[in-house]
């Protein structure tokens, strides 16, 4: 059955209790902020929403990204930031008995959380590490690379903090830790056996007991909202864990991508960028005639794949409105998943979230 997109008489900062914010792409692109991302995070916060900064990136200290975002006029705690290292060797401790030797491919930060977890960081494969974990950061070179090779060619048992195949910074997009995982998969013929990060709900759920205090129950996934720019991570990783989730038009996800997703990549809510915390989210629904409707939009595909929008008001442009999207999105869907040729499809040229 395939599900739809909700809908919010409220703003999501009165229904849900804990955002879990991604921040590459949806709170800053490297060292510059998203546009409206602080007004809308101060906005649900002055609901009664609380924040947690969830991010796939293990290169920096969650104080140093908690500076970062303090620098943009927020408000937050360090222990606010969840970094997929926190999280990585949260893992790791499972997988490993105290003690074990691990080749940490990666920054101080995840050496640090090694440690705390019991566990010993060294730098190279004669080290005979019992596994080796391998982050993205800015150091990262071909020795790195060629030490981790070495280490699970002698047998170390391989695992990463992600797989994001792209990062989104000031100049663009560059490569991820996804991206730099695959000279070692080539070399050695072997797969992380786990991943910490999105499309992982483990971020998710660490940070949900991370941030519960010591007389507070642990936030139920059902008043949890993750946020994220990313189908294929944050969005996924929502789904594998039975979280809502709301995906922004502000870093990697495009109209397109999303109108034409598949179900395990498929948002609850949709907005332009994090003022859609504190702003009510239109239900798309059905009409009789299978053509959906949305706020003053209405959007309709024919089983040959052929979209009609049109705008209840005169002189509304539907390419230009959310609420088109959302329209699209649900018909398109529910074609896609009745069997429909994508492949075929003249999906509208929408300007919003372009």
């Amino acid at each position: 059955m395939t599900v739809f997109l909700k809908g919010t008489d409220d703003a999501p900062a009165k229904t849900y209790r804990l955002a879990l914010l991604d921040l590459d792409g949806v709170v800053y692109r490297g060292a510059d902020p998203v546009e409206h991302a602080a007004e809308g995070i101060d906005r649900a916060q002055t609901l009664g929403m609380r924040m947690a900064y969830t991010t796939n990136n293990a290169s920096r200290f969650p104080q140093v990204v908690a500076d970062q975002l303090r620098g943009f006029g927020l408000t937050l705690n360090d222990d606010q930031v969840i970094t997929s290292a926190v999280v990585a060797a949260r893992m790791l401790r499972r997988y490993l008995q105290k003690g074990a030797r691990v080749l940490v491919i990666g920054s101080d930060h995840l050496r640090d959380q090694i440690r705390l977890n019991g566990m010993v960081p060294v730098d190279k494969a004669a080290d005979l590490p019992e596994a080796v974990i391998q982050a993205w950061y800015p150091e990262l070179s071909w020795q790195d690379l060629a030490q981790a090779a070495f280490a699970i060619e002698n047998g170390a048992r391989y695992f990463t903090t992600n797989k994001d195949q792209t990062l989104p910074r000031e100049g663009g997009m560059a490569p991820g830790n996804g991206a730099m995982l695959q000279p070692v998969i080539l070399a050695t013929g072997k797969q992380p056996e786990d991943s910490a990060g999105k499309p992982e709900s483990a971020m998710y759920d660490e940070a949900r007991q991370l941030l519960a205090d010591s007389q507070e129950k642990i936030f139920d996934v059902d008043r949890c909202l993750p946020v994220g720019d990313r189908l294929d991570t944050d969005i996924e990783a929502a789904n594998r864990g039975g979280y809502d989730s709301m995906v922004v038009l502000t870093g990697v996800a495009r109209t397109p991508a999303i109108l034409t997703a598949p179900a395990k990549l498929r948002p609850t809510y949709l907005a332009e960028d994090l003022r859609g915390l504190t702003e009510s989210q239109p239900q798309p629904k059905k009409e009789a005639d299978q053509t959906w409707h949305c706020g003053g939009q209405t959007a309709r595909v024919d089983d040959d794949g052929r979209v009609t929008l049109r705008a209840l008001e005169a002189g509304g442009d539907p390419l230009s409105d959310l609420d088109a999207v959302r329209a699209c999105a649900c018909a398109l869907w529910e074609y896609q998943d009745r069997g429909g040729d994508m492949d075929s499809l003249d999906l509208p040229a929408f300007v919003v979230g372009a």
